[in-house]
């Protein structure tokens, strides 16, 4: 695998924070307070729910994880949300949705966002697996968000086991490819079918209030999350949180180039393009934009032309219009 092991752990900004103040036209923004930068030398496994390590953060700092997309419309309605709060977050992805979607990867990375990895396929029951698949997950997770971004420099060493699920072995080997593997320190459980966003909102806050810092998980390819979101921020502001993003070392690229979004895959918008400027979507507002993207009448074979494994995202088939 290619992924250099860096030397040092840096608390400092490769690029600048993006703070309230910086942000055009949101005075108000919720921002990024600093950027940490960290090595693969000095930090194997994080995440307190498993690990006894996790990143140093101060009181009130938090880290905005997203794993399994992108998918749309959910990835770029995250985006939107992110954007018009100039708060950057660290992208798990799964290879093949890269894959399907390199638009959208491309535009998550030049939107300023970290991107690691999350396997090629999502498989279930991942601490089951025979070592040589896990080896081909990784890699091949890897290989396809490379692919999907165009530069291989531009997909961080940071990776996140499936389920969590966990091995001796399958830790070991992810160690010695020079990857970082994130655990969590807050887990909102965004996945469960019928959660809301309110429940969302609360179990992550209930969570820091206990712990006071921590690396958050959640998925952007819920319609959940993409409510919950705004709501997130908008309480962590008020609470005096900060967010902190998360970059390995070495040299990335400044962006990536852009790609038109495919007409193959739905009828979806062609240019994927955000405006920093934009204010943060209300409830409604993104209710709405959820519905209406249900509705397309190419949805259906968007997410078939995806070929998504059945035991992998079978969540997906469970999205429905009366869960919101």
């Amino acid at each position: 695998m290619r992924f250099v092991v860096g030397v040092c752990l840096l608390l400092a900004a490769g690029v600048g924070p993006a703070t309230a103040a910086d942000c055009p036209g949101h005075p108000d923004a919720l921002g990024t307070s600093r950027v940490l930068t960290v090595s693969p030398k000095d930090f194997s496994r994080i995440g307190s729910v498993q690990y006894k390590q996790t990143l140093p953060l101060a009181d009130h700092e938090v880290v905005l994880t997203f794993d399994d997309g992108p998918i749309p419309p959910y990835s770029n309605i995250i985006l939107d949300t992110l954007d018009s709060q100039c708060v950057k977050a660290t992208y798990f992805m799964v290879g093949e949705m890269a894959r399907a979607y390199p638009a959208i990867a491309r535009r998550i990375y030049n939107s300023g966002h970290t991107i690691g990895t999350h396997t090629q396929h999502h498989p279930f029951g991942f601490e089951r697996l025979s070592i040589q698949r896990v080896e081909r997950e990784v890699d091949g997770g890897i290989a396809s968000v490379d692919a999907a971004l165009g530069n291989p420099k531009a997909v961080a060493p940071f990776f996140r086991i499936p389920g969590l699920g966990r091995t001796k072995a399958i830790e070991s080997f992810l160690a010695s490819q020079g990857l970082v593997t994130w655990s969590v320190d807050i887990d909102t459980d965004d996945w469960w079918r019928g959660t809301t966003p309110k429940a969302i909102v609360q179990r992550a806050m209930r969570q820091l209030h206990a712990k006071g810092r921590g690396i958050i998980l959640m998925h952007d390819i819920h319609p959940a999350t993409t409510m919950a979101l705004p709501m997130l921020l908008k309480q962590l502001k008020s609470e005096g949180y900060r967010v902190v993003q998360v970059v390995p070392t070495g040299e990335r690229p400044a962006s990536v180039p852009t790609l038109v979004a495919s007409t193959d895959k739905g009828n979806w918008p062609r240019v994927l393009k955000v405006s920093a400027t934009a204010s943060i979507p209300d409830r409604a507002t993104l209710r709405h934009r959820v519905k209406k993207a249900l509705a397309r009448k190419h949805h259906r074979a968007t997410l078939a032309s995806a070929k998504l494994p059945d035991a992998s995202f079978a969540t997906l088939r469970n999205w429905r219009q009366s869960d919101f």
